[in-house]
């Protein structure tokens, strides 16, 4: 299994989109999403949170995003897992 960590993409210099990815198996790959307003949330085949997709960068907070992990009983972030998009 792979760790939680954040990408961020840039489109001309600047913050896009960012997508967290959660915890994973090899091969897994997105079965379904659930959209959770300017998050999307990918499971496996198997029912399991696999990621998130970030599509509104500005409107990240660590609340909102540990509210949208909760409900996938995934672990809460520390404000220091979002420091890329801070340096963003």
């Amino acid at each position: 299994m792979s760790e939680t960590y954040l990408e961020v993409t840039y489109r001309h210099g600047k913050p896009f989109a960012a997508y967290l990815y959660l915890n994973r198996q090899p091969g897994d790959k997105a079965a379904r999403t659930q959209s959770h307003g300017s998050y999307i949330m990918d499971f496996a085949a198997d029912g399991r949170a696999i990621g998130i997709e970030i599509t509104d960068i500005d409107s990240v907070n660590l609340a909102s995003i540990n509210q949208v992990l909760s409900s996938a009983h995934q672990p809460a972030l520390s404000q220091a897992d979002l420091m890329p998009l801070e340096a963003a």
